[in-house]
């Protein structure tokens, strides 16, 4: 029997609830910018030791998402038993601590030991944080409220893309990483000082009642769920194709745009993160209001964005590289246009995917469906969609040179397709109430 058991549920008011909400989307904005702003870092780390692009894939991606592969189960069996609101906080310094580190790193394989330790400190973050969101809101607000949570990262894009991009340049990556690892010591500090643990599960009591848990072997139990599983695998197909073009468009936009790496990470940084935020907000309240009508509703939202994204990214691959205009110096291509449009919509299955998947899993297992999701999604997406892009990018460069990217980067419409696919599948197995 855990400590948190002993305890009665806790009882917030809305505006407790907001706040640890707020802490909880700046931590995750935190993690984010430590992963993407790498993105900007690819260049210049790529110089100092003497890498590929392989090797640059590796680092951006492998290297963080192996460890995370490893220890994510574990993490969510952390959060499932143990006071979450420690979890979070204690994940969330520790993290900060294993960032700055990555700025005192000496050799290509420091770095990558010093990527693996931020990997190990992320991994009770998500699951800790969207099980708390799941007892926090009742489910008919639970998709703008996860939605929130995972905007907050997209709008972090900005800093780690466009910011990022001016820091690198004009400070370097190494004090970079120790300006982006320093706020999660604060934020730690605040979940710490300021968050209450709300009952668990303490708006599924009719869900309890209406199904049976398999405790011994929960993930078995929930893997055997077909719509869980589906709903799982097109989330994590969905971050292969995305995170790999996130990670890449800013080196894509130089290579192929002759833009400087400063103006690169701005435009992807803004277009990119404030398209993505809005796009995931939007598609939250829009999951809201029309999953009153029944979960299979719920699924029609992510579906329509992964369609529409999929055919503005093609549309942004092979626009012509004719410059928009100028704003401050800064030239804009016109294929900008497209990729707003994609980074709108292809986030579209975030917030509805994540609370129909809270609505599917017992409270007891949450955050352990929810560790598998993010551990099948950041393998897929960090781990191996940047390697996979790099690999390709290298096999057809002599081919096709500067241009290659381009093509790599077609991708993303391959796995856009896919997660489609599976999200259809979950919806032919969801239950009827």
């Amino acid at each position: 029997m855990t400590t948190e058991a002993l305890a009665p549920p806790a009882a917030l008011s809305p505006w407790r609830s907001h706040g640890l909400l707020f802490l909880l989307a700046m931590m995750y904005a935190d993690n984010f910018v430590g992963r993407q702003i790498v993105a900007v870092m690819i260049e210049p780390i790529k110089q100092e030791f003497g890498a590929s692009d392989t090797s640059m894939g590796l680092i951006s991606g492998l290297a963080f998402a192996a460890v995370f592969a490893v220890l994510g189960l574990p993490a969510g069996r952390l959060a499932d038993r143990l006071p979450r609101i420690g979890v979070v906080a204690a994940s969330c310094m520790l993290w900060g601590v294993a960032t700055i580190l990555c700025g005192f790193t000496g050799s290509f394989l420091l770095l990558v030991l010093a990527r693996m330790a931020v990997a190990v400190t992320e991994a009770p973050a998500a699951p800790a944080a969207l099980s708390l969101i799941a007892d926090l809101y009742p489910p008919q607000r639970r998709a703008f409220a996860i939605s929130f949570f995972t905007a907050a990262p997209t709008f972090a894009a900005i800093i780690a893309l466009s910011l990022g991009a001016w820091m690198v340049d004009v400070w370097g990556w190494r004090t970079t990483f120790i300006v982006v690892g320093s706020p999660a010591l604060l934020i730690g500090m605040l979940v710490l000082a300021l968050g209450r643990e709300p009952g668990r599960g303490r708006w599924d009591a009719a869900a309890e009642h209406a199904r049976p848990l398999d405790l011994r072997s929960p993930l078995k139990a929930l893997w055997a769920e077909k719509a869980v599983r589906y709903l799982i695998l097109a989330g994590a197909t969905a971050t292969l194709g995305g995170t790999a073009f996130g990670m890449w468009n800013a080196t894509f936009l130089v290579r192929s745009y002759g833009l400087a790496l400063q103006h690169a990470g701005l435009l992807t940084g803004l277009v990119g993160g404030v398209s993505a935020g809005l796009g995931v907000m939007f598609a939250g309240w829009l999951s809201d209001r029309t999953g009153s009508r029944g979960a299979h509703w719920r699924l029609g939202v992510p579906i329509l964005g992964h369609a529409v994204g999929l055919l503005s990214l093609a549309t942004y691959l092979f626009w012509p590289a004719d410059i928009w205009m100028e704003i401050a110096g800064v030239p804009v291509p016109e294929a900008m246009l497209w990729c707003g449009l994609h980074g709108f919509f292809a986030v579209w299955w975030l917030g509805p995917s994540f609370a129909l998947l809270t609505t599917l899993t017992s409270p007891h297992i949450r955050a352990r469906a929810i560790a598998l999701q993010t551990l099948l999604s950041t393998l897929f997406g960090v781990g191996f969609g940047p390697l996979l892009i790099g690999t390709l990018s290298d096999l057809l460069h002599p081919l096709l040179g500067s241009e290659a990217l381009r093509h790599a980067l077609l991708v993303g419409c391959a796995t856009s397709l896919s997660a489609m696919i599976l999200l259809y599948r979950t919806g032919r197995h969801l239950p009827r109430t």
